[in-house]
C-alpha cells in the first residue's frame, strides 16, 4: 500500500472553527484499512463518518463491534460507514485483527488513519491548541451530495447507540425533500408532521386542526 498524507483536499471548503449543519463536508485523501479513499468517493450515497481518539480503547471497541454487526442495516438504507481514528494504519490493522480473532467480529468498513489530526482539525473536532485527541468523538451524517445533515458528539465515557444512528438516518432520509418533518422519537411507519404554513391563507385551509401541529400517516 503506498503512503499518502492524511490531508484535506486542496479543493475542499475553507474550515471554520466548527463545521455546521448545511456545510459541505471537507474533502480529504487518506489511507484506510481498505486502501486509499477520498471523501468524494462516497458521493451518490449517504455516509456516516464517525471518529475515535484512539485504538484499543474499551468504549470505541464496543462501538466498532456493534457497527460491524449492523453494517447490513446501513447498507440497506444506501448508507456507507467510514471510521476514523487518530492512530496509525498499522495500529488500526492490529486492532481489527484482535477484534476478529478474539471477539469473532470482522470490521467490514474502512478506518481512516489521522495521526496528524489534520482531518479532525478540518472537521472542527480538534484544535491545534488542544492537549490531546479526546474530543475526536463525533458522528457526521453526510448526504449523497456531500452536505452535512446532522452531527452528534459523544464523551469518552459514553458509547454511541447504533439504534439511534439508524433512527437518525431514517429520519434524515424521510425529511430530505422538505415535504414532511420527523417528530420526537420518529421511526418508519409512524405518523410524520407537516411543515407549519408559511402564509396566512394556509391557516384557513387547516380547518379545525392545529395549524402549527398537523400529523399525516407515513406513506412509506
Amino acid at each position: 500500500m503506498t503512503s499518502s498524507p492524511c490531508l484535506p483536499d486542496p479543493g475542499s471548503v475553507q474550515r471554520r472553527t466548527a463545521l455546521r449543519i448545511g456545510d459541505a463536508a471537507p474533502n480529504f485523501r487518506a489511507r484506510t484499512t481498505m486502501g486509499e479513499v477520498q471523501l468524494r468517493d462516497f458521493r451518490g450515497r449517504w455516509l456516516i463518518l464517525f471518529a475515535h481518539p484512539a485504538d484499543f480503547t474499551p468504549v470505541c471497541t464496543s462501538e466498532f463491534i456493534a457497527l460491524a454487526r449492523a453494517a447490513d442495516e446501513f447498507a440497506r438504507r444506501d448508507c456507507d460507514l467510514l471510521g476514523l481514528s487518530v492512530d496509525s494504519l498499522y495500529s488500526h490493522l492490529a486492532w481489527i485483527d484482535v477484534i476478529r480473532q478474539r471477539l469473532g467480529v470482522t470490521i467490514s468498513f474502512p478506518i481512516i488513519e489521522d495521526p496528524s489530526m489534520a482531518i479532525g482539525e478540518a472537521y472542527g473536532m480538534v484544535d491545534r491548541s488542544d492537549p490531546d485527541s479526546s474530543s475526536v468523538r463525533a458522528v457526521y451524517f453526510i448526504d449523497p451530495d456531500g452536505i452535512v445533515r446532522a452531527m452528534i458528539w459523544y464523551p469518552l465515557s459514553v458509547g454511541r447507540s447504533v439504534d439511534e444512528l439508524l433512527r437518525m438516518l431514517d429520519a434524515l432520509q424521510k425529511t430530505a425533500t422538505g415535504e414532511v418533518l420527523a417528530p420526537e422519537g420518529w421511526r418508519p411507519g409512524r405518523s410524520v408532521l407537516l411543515p407549519a404554513p408559511q402564509h396566512g391563507s394556509a391557516l384557513g385551509e387547516a380547518g379545525d386542526e392545529l395549524w402549527f401541529y398537523r400529523e399525516r400517516p407515513d406513506h412509506g
